[in-house]
């Protein structure tokens, strides 16, 4: 199973603010979306937190914006599991495309995650059947 993930998306209009280029929350939207993907590979698809009655919740993200995202573009969103906790986990990204034969990195990223029990809303430790599904991995411009 992979420790860094790849999830590609196609920029469309929707992604667009007025500017004419990917609106900020696209790029939450791309995070969220490479980050169920990744847990999906890892054998933990949405369904499956459900039946175990627990799961992940945003504390926190952080995005640096280094250059605008366009219509068209494929963009790249790489992702890793940074660290794992007692209750928490940290989620690092990175984004990407490709112009003129150049990768062009768009953003930096990272979501901080909490494991919760649902029926409860409270934090709840990681599992070890979840701990142990992600590998972390250690990325050198961190």
């Amino acid at each position: 199973m992979p420790a860094i993930f790849e999830w590609t998306h196609t920029v469309a209009n929707a992604d667009l603010d007025g500017l004419g280029h990917a609106n900020n929350i696209s790029y939450v939207k791309w995070m969220q979306s490479a980050a169920l993907a990744h847990s999906a590979v890892q054998g933990w698809p949405v369904e499956a937190y459900s039946e175990l009655g627990c799961g992940w919740v945003v504390r926190s993200h952080f995005i640096e914006y280094l250059s605008p995202a366009l219509l068209g573009d494929t963009i790249i969103v790489r992702t890793w599991v940074a660290d794992m906790k007692k209750v928490t986990s940290l989620r690092r990204f990175r984004i990407l495309t490709t112009r003129s034969d150049k990768d062009i990195i768009l953003a930096w990223a990272q979501t901080d995650w909490a494991f919760i029990d649902y029926s409860a809303g409270t934090p709840k430790r990681i599992p070890p059947q979840v701990s142990s599904s992600f590998e972390i991995a250690v990325v050198e411009d961190d």
